[in-house]
């Protein structure tokens, strides 16, 4: 699906575009006035850890839960924990921080790299495998599968180079083959959000 079908959460509307017209995330660099979407900023995400911000559309997240995209094998080893009736707990760090559900359901279905199984992150000479976060590698496939997650909250550690989060106690679990698959429930998150705005209840959703 191309991603100018898929509806935007309001809160990304006023984000940056690249010259193909997809907003860039609030946590990626800029260089030479193009935005750099295999790339984290530190700042920025530091930001994101401190503040509780959204790493997709930069706005703040209340306490309770916040999601975050996950690859085929996180995904799998989730699915394989609730049908055996255990708890889920990732221990290991990653440089890819939280956001709103919607905005992370958005991300899902536009990031290429998000949204294709056979799609590669970009590469370049200083690309190198992440034995700290596990993060995928650029020049690496993302795999078949993946899913859009809820947790009850996040740890986060900012040290001089890098900004490292863990996603604590699973509450929802979204999973998917391909991307296009969380339409519907993307479509259903914005038009709640756009009830509960109207009627005065619900602030949280962007």
């Amino acid at each position: 699906m191309r991603f100018e079908r898929v509806p935007m959460p309001q809160a990304l509307e006023a984000r940056p575009r690249d010259d193909r017209g997809y907003p860039v995330p609030a946590i990626t660099p800029w260089q030479d006035g193009q935005p750099q979407f295999a790339l984290t900023d530190h700042d920025r995400s530091a930001d994101c850890a401190l503040k509780r911000l959204c790493s997709v559309c930069g706005g703040f997240m209340p306490r309770g839960p916040v999601w975050r995209v996950v690859g085929a094998e996180e995904s799998a080893a989730i699915a394989a924990a609730l049908s055996s009736g255990l708890p889920y707990r990732n221990f290991a760090p990653t440089l890819e921080g939280p956001g709103h559900r919607a905005c992370m359901l958005y991300a899902a279905m536009v990031c290429p790299y998000l949204a294709r199984p056979n799609a590669r992150r970009r590469t370049s000479a200083e690309d190198a495998a992440d034995e700290v976060t596990g993060a995928a590698v650029r020049g690496a496939a993302r795999g078949a599968g993946g899913a859009v997650v809820g947790f009850g909250d996040y740890e986060y550690a900012v040290t001089g180079t890098r900004v490292l989060f863990r996603f604590l106690d699973l509450v929802e679990f979204l999973p998917h083959d391909s991307a296009d698959e969380q339409l519907p429930l993307l479509r259903a998150e914005l038009s709640a959000a756009d009830v509960t705005d109207v009627t005065g209840g619900r602030t949280a959703a962007p």
